[in-house]
C-alpha cells in the first residue's frame, strides 16, 4: 500500500520510538536528525523547495470551485491570473517551487476551515483569519486587508440605505461560513432572519430575483459583481472593521503543520519587498472607497 510522505513520517517516526523503548542495554543507534524549530533555525526548515510538504517535491495549494473574480481568472486557478492566484503562486516561489512544481486541488470554502487533518499544504480562498478558526487551522500572515460591502440593485429601497440602522429592516443574504454573514449577524443585527447560500452565486441570483434586499460581500467582490455581474446592482457602503484591527486574509494551514513558520516567512517577504501591494494594484485596483456605513 503506497503511503503519502505525511503518513510514511509519521509511521517511520512511531517505529522509531517503539525501537528505541526496547533498545535497553543495546550498542547506541545514530541519532535522527531532529526537527528544526520554527524559529532561529527557519533558514534550515524553510530550505528552499525541501518542505516536508504533502507530496515531496511538489507544494499542494488549495481553493473552491468555482473560482471567481478578481481572485482567479476564468475559474482557472493554476492560470497564475487573479489576484490570489497570483499571491499563490508567489509564495511558492518564495518557498522555491516554481509553476511546474504547484499541484492544484478543489476544496470547499467550509471544509478548508473545518477541523481534521488536510490533504493540501496551504490553501487560499478569501478566508479571514479569526480565533474561532484558530482552533482547527493554523493561518499565516495576512496577505490582504478587506472590508465587507453591502451590494443591491439600483434603485431600490437597500440602496438608499446610508448606515448599519438602515439595515436592520431588510431581508439581507450571504455566504454561509463567511465573515459576511457576521457582519449581518453581529454588527447589523437584523430584524429578519439572514438568508444563508452555499455559494456566492446563489446570494447573487437571490438578489436579482429579489428574493433578499442587499447581499453582503467582500469589497473587491462588490466591485466585481457590480461591474461584471448584477450591472443594475451598487455597492450601498462598506462596514469600518471592528474592533479598529483590520480583517485579514490568511492562507489556511493544518493545526500545528511544520510548514506555517516558514508559509507566513514567505508572505511577510512578499509584503516587505512591495509584491503583495503590486498584486493588488493590478488585480484589485477597482476596490477603492465605497461610502462607510456607521
Amino acid at each position: 500500500m503506497h503511503l503519502a510522505p505525511r503518513v510514511l513520517r509519521r509511521a517511520v517516526a512511531g517505529a522509531t520510538v517503539a525501537l528505541l523503548a526496547t533498545a535497553v542495554g543495546c550498542a547506541p543507534q545514530p541519532e535522527e536528525k531532529a526537527a528544526p524549530a520554527a524559529s532561529g533555525s527557519r533558514a534550515s526548515a524553510c530550505a528552499k523547495g525541501e518542505l516536508a510538504t504533502e507530496t515531496s517535491g511538489k507544494l499542494t495549494i488549495a481553493t473552491d470551485e468555482p473560482a471567481y473574480e478578481p481572485w482567479f481568472k476564468d475559474g482557472k486557478p493554476a492560470s497564475g491570473e487573479g489576484f490570489e492566484s497570483a499571491v499563490a503562486y508567489a509564495v511558492a516561489a518564495k518557498l522555491g517551487y516554481g509553476k511546474n512544481a504547484v499541484v492544484w486541488q478543489s476544496v470547499p470554502f467550509n471544509k478548508a476551515f473545518a477541523p481534521g487533518e488536510k490533504t493540501f499544504d496551504f490553501d487560499v480562498n478569501q478566508v479571514s483569519i479569526s480565533d474561532e478558526r484558530r482552533k482547527a487551522v493554523d493561518f499565516s500572515s495576512g496577505y490582504y486587508d478587506v472590508r465587507q460591502a453591502v451590494v443591491a440593485l439600483k434603485g431600490s429601497k437597500a440602496a438608499g440605505v446610508t448606515s448599519v440602522a438602515g439595515l436592520q429592516g431588510l431581508k439581507l443574504g450571504a455566504q454561509v461560513g463567511t465573515t459576511s454573514l457576521d457582519y449581518i449577524d453581529d454588527v447589523v443585527k437584523p430584524t429578519r432572519q439572514a438568508a444563508v447560500y452555499a455559494k456566492n452565486d446563489q446570494a447573487k441570483s437571490a438578489l436579482k430575483n429579489g428574493q433578499v434586499d442587499a447581499i453582503v460581500v467582500d469589497l473587491p467582490t462588490a466591485f466585481y459583481i457590480t461591474a461584471a455581474e448584477v450591472t443594475d446592482a451598487r455597492i450601498v457602503g462598506q462596514f469600518e472593521n471592528r474592533g479598529g484591527a483590520p480583517e485579514q486574509f490568511g492562507l489556511v494551514l493544518d493545526k500545528g503543520s511544520a510548514l506555517t513558520a516558514c508559509v507566513s516567512g514567505a508572505v511577510d517577504a512578499l509584503r516587505k519587498d512591495g509584491t503583495l501591494a503590486r498584486i493588488e494594484q493590478q488585480w484589485l485596483s477597482d476596490a477603492v472607497d465605497a461610502p462607510v456605513l456607521k
